[in-house]
């Protein structure tokens, strides 16, 4: 699934034109990580943004997504889902949108606990947060 497809579903929709112009640009920014990462992190698979933009910066949350609960695990052993949220940083940075606690609005999810928890339905599991795992602040 892609990120296109994802982005926007929940939360409040951008309804100004500077709110469509911040999570454009919050798009593209996090579409050239998405595709950095496809060839260099094992199991990445996709990423998407929501955000309800009354509380925006606070309100951002960036779900990035692999294949397995294994590559997941495994990035987060090896350091990866930290530098890859430091890489969201920043992109994100770059537009001027900062991050209230990165840690938790850059979470990590897979395609295996979806299927298992909510039939697949991203929809659903993006509405919910259950699932999705927090990086923890400093390497195990």
């Amino acid at each position: 699934m892609s990120e296109a497809l994802l982005s926007g579903w929940l939360m409040s929709k951008p309804k100004s034109k500077t709110e469509k112009k911040i999570d454009n640009n919050i798009r593209v920014a996090l579409t050239e990580v998405c595709e950095q990462c496809l060839g260099e992190l094992p199991g990445f698979q996709w990423l998407t943004h929501q955000a309800n933009y009354t509380n925006f910066p606070a309100s951002l949350l960036v779900t990035c997504v692999f294949d397995s609960e294994a590559h997941r695990q495994q990035a987060e052993a090896s350091g990866e889902t930290q530098k890859l949220q430091k890489q969201i940083q920043v992109r994100l940075l770059k537009i001027g949108v900062k991050f209230k606690a990165l840690s938790r609005q850059v979470l990590f999810d897979s395609e295996e606990l979806c299927d298992q928890q909510h039939a697949g339905d991203w929809a659903a599991r993006l509405a919910s947060r259950e699932g999705r795992a927090v990086s923890p602040n400093r390497p195990h």
